[in-house]
């Protein structure tokens, strides 16, 4: 299990304010988060080299590139030995149009997020990629209808504490 981080509130208001906006610079976010800009910047690179803040990218919408269908697809392995789940982790990772992959207990060993262009591109993805995946007995997709969330920022925010209404005053920490 990796190793948790012990971060302050103001650490934890900056990560708030970069999953928010991680274009602004860091004088905006040492104002967002009452800081000076020299402090602010060093808990962002300190935070990078703990692996706290993994990188940044864009959020893109899937459906604007033409990957209007997401489907849910449960996976279960005919066994679970060393080097058949590295080979299957491995051409899960190896497939682009697999978005994400859980590892699981219940009904299946793995739940994945397939993006396809509509349901025929999908049915290619199932006999070319999924149904190829090595050690795989079963597969079961549903076809996502309706996306209700899909927040990428995590709840960072410090414990016990709601979103403040107005910005913190600067410390000079």
């Amino acid at each position: 299990m990796p190793e948790q981080i012990s971060l302050d509130a103001y650490s934890l208001r900056i990560l708030a304010e970069l999953q928010r906006d991680s274009r602004q610079t860091v004088q905006q976010l040492a104002d967002a988060v009452g800081l000076s800009s020299s402090p602010c910047w060093k808990r962002v690179k300190d935070m990078e080299a703990a692996g706290v803040i993994r990188g940044y990218t864009a959020l893109v919408d899937a459906e604007k590139v033409g990957l209007g269908l997401r489907v849910v697809v449960e996976a279960n392995l005919e066994k679970h030995s060393e080097d058949l789940v590295r080979r299957f982790e491995a051409a899960v990772a190896a497939s682009p149009h697999i978005v994400q992959c859980h590892s699981t207990t219940g009904q299946a060993d793995y739940v994945m997020t397939v993006l396809a262009p509509d349901i025929k591109r999908y049915e290619q993805l199932l006999h070319d990629t999924i149904f190829r995946l090595p050690g795989v007995t079963h597969v079961r997709s549903s076809i996502v209808l309706r996306e209700i969330k899909a927040e990428v920022a995590l709840p960072v925010e410090p414990a016990g504490q709601a979103k403040p209404s107005a910005r913190p005053r600067r410390a000079k920490r």
